[in-house]
């Protein structure tokens, strides 16, 4: 299939995936909508290719496309909420911890002590 020359354009960068929203003329000059989603993967030799996917969306099911995806996305934040929760999708995620946790060799479970409460300070002057 031949693509046909963009009428309009936009495109969203979202960290390694960009979304291209185009639209097209038909061949009897009717507009469609293109989504492509592209994606960048980097080889083991520091070189990187991209990978595809593209979905064509036309007059006849705009409609009820906009219905369901707006019904799926309402669902979505509706039960998780907005914020961004995968640490995969943030560029400066930082894992906090409720609550430190300690360490216990095994002389020390056996004696019931914490490896912690074994050591005592140590000032460097005095080496």
């Amino acid at each position: 299939m031949m693509e046909k020359e963009e009428i309009y354009s936009k495109v969203l960068r979202a960290g390694r995936r960009t979304y291209f929203f185009d639209v097209r003329a038909t061949k009897a000059g009717d507009y469609y909508l293109t989504i492509t989603e592209s994606k960048k993967f980097t080889n083991d030799d520091g070189s990187f290719h991209y990978k595809k996917h593209k979905i064509y969306l036309y007059k006849e099911d705009f409609k009820e496309f906009n219905t369901i995806l707006q019904e799926m996305t309402d669902y979505v934040i509706a039960e998780k909420g907005d914020e961004v929760i995968s640490d995969r999708h943030q560029k400066d995620f930082k894992k906090e911890y409720d609550t430190p946790t300690e360490t216990i060799t095994p002389d020390a479970a056996e004696e019931g002590t914490s490896a912690e409460s074994r050591f005592t300070d140590v000032d460097f002057d005095d080496i």
